[in-house]
């Protein structure tokens, strides 16, 4: 199984190179670093320095979007992180989330994905494309047209599962890669309250199904303006949590890392992605809680003991 580490490009570029390098160093297989550009640097500049930095991990979007950059401009970036870093590219792909909301765009019909994605393999041979889904209509458009698919469906046996079983149904991706928010504790009740903004922003944005059958119920307003920017990007964490504390109990909040992350000790994270690596995931992207700080210290927990 591949595992790979999220980077957003939250510090100047020199500093996120310099993670991917100490990544590479700690064994990982992967960097992914998402595009959204009212939140981050540019996400194509800072995969141009890691891959001048590194030598054999793979470099990959996760995600960037085809809204705010047209298909023909993701192209031309993919086709240059492809120059530079030489069969260690993956370009992920979604429907664009944080990168369109905050402008005032919608993100993009399951339509209008299928549309770039051929327009994108038509201009981008050699470059797998990766689509990013949750839902059911993208994870089928991921199984028919993806060279993978990064599963947003959380990190449950029982979730991946049936995830897999759409994206099977309508093809045969090589590869399916699970994104799940990771922390190495061994207090669990302790550290878990940290996803409350996590749990809440997934039920806001039509999750609340996939909560409730995890067992936890959480209705959240549409609109939380005391949380900037987002639920899921908030610039004051300790307050997101304290705000999402009206909506997401301490034992939600528990319930939520069994289910959906990978939250435990480094031999419980072990034992999850032998679970998921028998299910057929042949990857793993592991996320840190929080947007504006680069995930060293889980780097440094699970590098050399899992990577």
């Amino acid at each position: 199984m591949r595992i790979g580490i999220r980077l957003p490009p939250c510090r100047p570029v020199g500093e996120v190179a310099e993670a991917a390098r100490r990544a590479e160093e700690l064994g990982f297989d992967d960097v992914w670093v998402p595009d959204s550009q009212t939140l981050w640097r540019d996400a194509y500049a800072a995969l141009a320095c890691a891959a001048l930095r590194t030598e054999r991990i793979r470099l990959g979007t996760a995600v960037t979007n085809l809204v705010t950059r047209h298909p023909s401009v993701v192209a031309a970036a993919a086709r240059t992180i492809a120059e530079l870093a030489p069969g260690r590219f993956v370009l992920g792909v979604g429907v664009g989330n944080s990168s369109v909301e905050p402008v005032g765009l919608r993100s993009s019909t399951t339509a209008e994905l299928r549309a770039g994605v051929l327009g994108l393999r038509a201009t981008m041979p050699g470059i797998a494309v990766h689509v990013a889904a949750s839902g059911p209509r993208n994870l089928a458009l991921g199984g028919e047209l993806g060279d993978g698919v990064i599963l947003l469906a959380g990190a449950s046996a029982s979730r991946v599962q049936d995830a897999l079983s759409i994206v099977r149904r309508h093809g045969t991706s090589p590869e399916v890669t699970v994104s799940a928010f990771c922390r190495v504790t061994d207090d669990l009740e302790r550290d878990a309250p940290a996803l409350k903004p996590v749990c809440a922003a997934l039920a806001q944005k039509g999750g609340g199904a996939a909560l409730a059958a995890a067992g936890i119920e959480v209705r959240v307003p549409r609109q939380v303006p005391e949380v900037r920017p987002d639920l899921l990007h908030a610039a004051d964490w300790e307050h997101a949590v304290e705000v999402c504390s009206a909506w997401v109990s301490d034992a939600d909040a528990v319930r939520f890392a069994e289910e959906f992350c990978l939250y435990g000790s480094v031999e419980r994270i072990a034992d999850r992605m032998t679970v998921l690596e028998g299910l057929g995931v042949t990857g793993v992207l592991l996320q840190h809680v929080g947007s504006y700080t680069l995930p060293h210290e889980l780097m440094e927990s699970l590098g050399k003991v899992l990577a």
